[in-house]
């Protein structure tokens, strides 16, 4: 059980209760109208309660191994979440009120039993962050071709055999694919740090040819340059 302390202060701004045995939270959560940060990671929770989908102001949320099989349709109603850590639960269907959050930035779903992605992802814009390891994935999710705005993808410990080209993923920054079936690293662009079985070798190559290309460049230039010779040199 919680001390009844918490609940006193409404003004409270930051709230952990991770690993605390918590099978259910009091109704008087709702109260604590200024909170901006929850972490009830590590407990026993079967559903999310009721009184968390009340808290207008919540920014960072850690609900992490419980025993999560989906979020209610009034998770929605936290349109000032920017953080969801998820990963660790029993998830095997992409919970459709994420989709009613837009301005979403960071998503852990990490070592659920997702197999696929519903083709409304894109319209999660704010999107920058998403941890999809240790799930049921055979295929690369194409909802995912359409998400320009993704920085980070982590999709180590899936069954993807092959890699679609990535390039059309113009912000992406850092994909990790280790622990799945396929042969040869993905294809993406020259900003993009991979992280998995080849990558190494992949981005050595890589570097090898951009900087054959930067002094070719710098070569081009310095011949532009160049004053042009007087008449009889």
């Amino acid at each position: 059980r919680v001390p009844a302390a918490p609940w006193a202060q409404r003004g409270l701004r930051k709230l952990y209760l991770s690993g605390s045995g918590l099978r259910e939270v009091p109704a008087e959560l709702a109260a604590l109208r200024h909170l901006r940060t929850l972490a009830l990671d590590g407990n026993e929770l079967l559903e999310v309660p009721e009184a968390l989908c009340r808290l207008p102001r919540l920014a960072h949320l850690y609900l992490g191994r419980n025993g999560l099989q989906g979020l209610p349709p009034a998770f929605a109603r936290l349109q000032s979440l920017r953080c969801l850590w998820l990963e660790g639960n029993f998830l095997a269907r992409f919970p459709r009120a994420l989709l009613l959050l837009p301005d979403l930035r960071s998503l852990q779903l990490g070592d659920n039993r997702l197999a696929r992605l519903p083709a409304g992802l894109p319209r999660m814009a704010g999107l920058r962050g998403l941890w999809l390891y240790g799930n049921r994935f055979e295929e690369f999710p194409p909802a995912l071709l359409r998400m320009a705005h993704l920085c980070v993808l982590d999709l180590d410990r899936n069954r993807i055999a092959r890699f679609p080209d990535l390039t059309c993923l113009s912000a992406l920054r850092l994909l990790s694919y280790d622990h799945n079936p396929v042969r040869q690293p993905p294809h993406v662009g020259d900003a993009v740090r991979l992280v998995g079985d080849g990558a190494q070798e992949f981005m050595e190559a890589r570097q090898e040819r951009l900087q054959s290309l930067r002094h070719q460049e710098d070569a081009e230039e310095e011949g532009a340059e160049a004053p042009p010779a007087a008449p009889g040199d």
